[in-house]
């Protein structure tokens, strides 16, 4: 299957591309919502420590090309934020951005003297984007908080899981990638009102309250009917039949749940019967009876294969799908054919892919424009000299005194 190359160094199409973005932030919430942005055009400059970096640089099994996604797009410059040298650095940087996104824990940016408040009233049309565990207000403010403790504020670590084990966890951090999303939600909400008025202002991000958004019907259902949710598996209690079903060769999820999506899987098990039967008929009876129904379909499947199912599915139009992994994504069709994937030419990793960017618009498409910077501060003369016009002599002074 042929994946298709990453447009490097092409025409930048995205709507955002007459943005400027001022990125402090560390890990995954500040730098996927400096990610989105970048994917859609935006010019993302990227503060780090001079030295290290962001740690990101160095996270991922194996090799650490997670930094590859969630930098892609961005340039680094080297700042320490911890010296007022560095702080009025920042400022004036800052001062260049329509937005400033920020992931640090509520009151670094004021005891560094960059309170938003302070920023904006210099600036008023900058948004700033900020993330946090619990928000920038509230009791738990000030606490520390990462993705997975919002995950558990917020309710979803709960109900992950089977009921007879402790409360499980995504393999992807979503406490910290939903926050991200919704920052930059805001902030695109927010230029929508800066149009209209010129200012801007501050979008309050919460992990907790991301994960919250997200988490449907758990809490109306507890204040109207005292229903708590609790973990239940591979299924939603009540939707029936919607679950992982065994084959010979594989697992196989099938989405039957409507009543005449289920006729059809009746007729495609070659047991019309059951769309009649009292126990299944009807979606409400199918969530009584979830479980026998479960085993019903299943010792089903599982005298066949994974091919065989999903051609019954697809002929007798079920929605259904193969539970896929990395390798199985990479030689799919249909992922070459949306150009879900592509190849990123990379001088440290050939053969380099990784997803790409969503979603898709028809007149002014995103794209990987740029890989991820390779050093800290890759992009130093560039943005502080030719943005902000430091010199070579100014830039090797600030250097020596650890500044940038």
């Amino acid at each position: 299957m042929t994946i298709k190359q990453a447009p490097l160094g092409g025409e930048n199409r995205g709507p955002l591309k007459d943005l400027r973005v001022v990125e402090m932030g560390t890990l995954i919430a500040g730098p996927f919502c400096g990610q989105l942005m970048g994917d859609m055009g935006a010019e993302v400059i990227k503060i780090e420590p001079p030295g290290a970096g962001d740690p990101m640089r160095v996270w991922g099994r194996g090799e650490p090309v997670w930094w590859e996604v969630i930098a892609r797009n961005k340039k680094s410059v080297s700042i320490n934020l911890r010296v007022p040298e560095g702080q009025a650095l920042a400022r004036r940087l800052i001062g260049k951005a329509d937005i400033l996104i920020e992931n640090f824990r509520p009151g670094a940016l004021e005891g560094w003297g960059l309170a938003p408040a302070d920023l904006i009233r210099e600036h008023p049309g900058l948004i700033v984007v900020r993330m946090s565990g619990y928000g920038q207000d509230g009791p738990y403010a000030g606490r520390t908080g990462f993705g997975g403790i919002g995950e558990a504020m917020g309710g979803w670590r709960n109900i992950v899981g089977d009921p007879d084990r402790p409360p499980s966890r995504m393999g992807v951090s979503i406490g910290d990638s939903l926050a991200a999303t919704y920052g930059c939600l805001g902030a695109l909400a927010a230029l929508h009102h800066r149009e209209r008025t010129g200012q801007g202002q501050i979008v309050d991000s919460a992990l907790y309250e991301s994960v919250l958004q997200v988490m449907e019907s758990l809490v109306p259902e507890y204040s109207v009917a005292g229903i708590v949710r609790e973990r239940s598996g591979s299924i939603l209690p009540g939707i029936a039949p919607s679950n992982v079903y065994r084959c010979k060769d594989g697992d196989y999820m099938i989405g039957a749940n409507n009543d005449a999506i289920f006729a059809r899987l009746a007729e495609a098990m070659g047991r019309p019967g059951l769309a009649a039967d009292a126990r299944y008929a009807t979606h409400v009876a199918r969530g009584a009876h979830q479980t026998e129904l479960d085993e019903l379909i299943e010792a089903w499947t599982g005298a066949l294969t994974v091919d065989e199912v999903e051609a019954l599915m697809l002929e007798h139009s079920i929605p259904a799908g193969r539970i896929y992994r990395a390798p199985e994504m990479i030689a799919d069709p249909h992922f070459a054919a949306r150009e879900a994937i592509v190849d990123v030419p990379h001088p440290r990793w050939p053969g380099l892919k990784m997803q790409n960017v969503f979603p898709k618009l028809s007149a002014t498409p995103g794209a990987i424009r740029a890989i991820a910077p390779q050093t800290v501060g890759q992009h130093n003369a560039e943005v502080l000299g030719g943005l902000l016009g430091l010199g070579a002599a100014d830039l090797a002074a600030m250097r020596a005194a650890g500044v940038i």
